[in-house]
């Protein structure tokens, strides 16, 4: 490991990193000022999970609710801007501590380049334009690979309990955080300069379960709501052998999008290093990207994988790859960071005028984060006009924002109750039951006719958007009796 006292050009090296990953964040910021997008599902949902804290909810556990809840708080509001805010602020905290794991590990060039590399890295531009628990887990599962490096190399207990602590708080942001033990487990297995004391190992694995252990107290207490979504997402347990087939266009639908997620000269670095990287430390970062990403791959192959899912893998990918271009190949890990600079510069001109840039010139590019509040009002609308205070609706997209852009409104939003056990936040913790309404109900679906009391209906209102995530689609809004709700709906 590197020395600590650095000369001054070493210095020089570090703080030009860590100025342009300022920089870079700044601007992002900045943009982020004038969005024009909408949250996304999943925003507006760990935003709800915000306002009723917990140790755990339906589907992630519970950081990132914490995170979000206290910069809204701290600034006193709620808007998309102070909700996002973190996700830029995260990234540029994981930058820097990559920074100094390179450092340490390779020296201060080698920490400017993976600085520079991480912050204009595609995920990374992406997961700073939204909140999501891939960007909450980045810094701490960093700071676990730091203190990890530094238990290898000074055998001291209290490394041991900082990276175990670590690798707690990014299980608690996403379950994904284990990949840290795992990884750590198999390199030890492997590499005999991966293997700290067993005393030091306990120590890690205690100070893990002593973070993790509440959200695992939470999950049985709520009937394994978090370990039951976990399987739906892999469903190929539940399918058993007799049942499983083995997807190979997902499988390479995955493969090939990490070009996307890393970059493509980062990827394609980081798929030579396996054959070509022979330092120890290299090694070692090998034994905790490498793992990750074949694991994704066999659950993509079994049955579904989404690209993102391999996100953990990036943190020690990129220390090693640029580690292994920095001396051997500059002008690829220049021609990355010149790649990684253009999509960190354009995605968040993009949000700014987001509306107004579109590919195949109906719908707009980021349609997937535009549209979802202005039918929320348009639902908010028709339910004044009925004069109902009580919305209810079967799905999650719908519901989602609903909460969101209705917070300030005198409504009572719920879920239609499921058939089975609940498959989403708003049916286990919103459902509509019929003695909870004063009156009449105003029902959102998909259908533009229903059943009710015997006879069909008729929609009240049509809702449709354009240049959005609901382009082409309609959503009608229906009056009915509380005792129709569940009929009607399930029709």
């Amino acid at each position: 490991m590197q020395s600590n006292e650095l000369s001054s050009p070493a210095r020089n090296w570090f703080a030009a990193g860590a100025l342009a990953a300022l920089l870079v964040t700044l601007f992002r910021v900045g943009f982020l000022l004038i969005d024009k997008t909408d949250l996304f599902v999943d925003e507006s949902q760990y935003w709800l999970w915000s306002r009723d804290l917990d140790l755990g909810y339906y589907s992630k556990p519970p950081l990132i609710a914490w995170v979000i809840r206290l910069t809204t708080e701290l600034a006193h509001s709620n808007a998309v801007f102070w909700v996002r805010l973190p996700a830029p602020l995260f990234h540029l905290a994981t930058a820097l501590i990559l920074g100094l794991l390179a450092r340490n590990l390779f020296g201060a060039r080698t920490a400017f380049w993976v600085m520079l590399s991480y912050i204009t890295m595609p995920a990374v531009t992406l997961g700073s334009a939204v909140i999501s628990t891939d960007t909450i887990m980045a810094p701490f599962f960093s700071l676990a690979l730091l203190f990890y490096f530094r238990l290898l190399e000074e055998r001291r207990a209290a490394d041991a309990l900082l990276a175990g602590l670590m690798a707690g708080l990014a299980f608690l942001a996403k379950y994904a955080g284990i990949y840290f033990l795992v990884c750590a487990a198999l390199a030890a297995l492997f590499l005999p300069s991966a293997r700290p004391s067993w005393r030091h190992a306990l120590v890690m694995v205690a100070a893990f379960i002593a973070v993790a252990i509440p959200n695992i107290v939470w999950n049985v207490l709520n009937d394994l709501s978090t370990f039951e979504h976990t399987l739906d997402n892999a469903n190929w347990v539940r399918q058993g052998s007799a049942g499983i087939s083995l997807k190979y266009l997902n499988l390479a639908e995955f493969f090939f999008s990490q070009f996307g997620v890393f970059g493509p000269v980062l990827f394609g670095a980081l798929l030579a290093c396996i054959f070509r990287v022979t330092s120890p430390h290299s090694r070692i970062l090998l034994w905790f990207s490498v793992p990750v990403i074949l694991i994704v791959c066999v659950q993509a192959l079994l049955s579904k994988a989404y690209a993102n899912w391999a996100a953990a893998a990036y943190f020690a990918g990129t220390v090693v790859t640029v580690a292994a271009l920095v001396d051997n190949h500059p002008r690829w890990l220049k021609a990355s960071v010149w790649i990684g600079m253009v999509v960190a510069v354009t995605l968040p001109v993009l949000t700014s005028i987001a509306y107004d840039v579109s590919i195949d010139g109906e719908k707009p590019a980021l349609k997937r984060l535009l549209g979802r509040a202005t039918m929320s009002r348009e639902i908010l609308q028709a339910a004044e006009t009925l004069n109902t205070d009580t919305i209810v609706a079967r799905s999650r997209d719908i519901l989602a924002d609903l909460f969101y852009t209705g917070r300030n409104e005198n409504v009572r939003i719920r879920a239609v109750k499921p058939a089975g056990r609940p498959m989403n936040y708003y049916q286990l913790t919103f459902p509509f039951w019929p003695d909870e309404a004063d009156g009449d109900v105003l029902l959102v679906s998909h259908r533009d006719t229903i059943q009710c009391e015997g006879r069909r209906m008729a929609p009240d209102a049509t809702i449709t958007t354009t240049g959005g995530a609901l382009h082409g689609t309609a959503v009608y809004t229906y009056l009915v009796s509380p005792a129709c709700v569940d009929v009607s709906a399930n029709h």
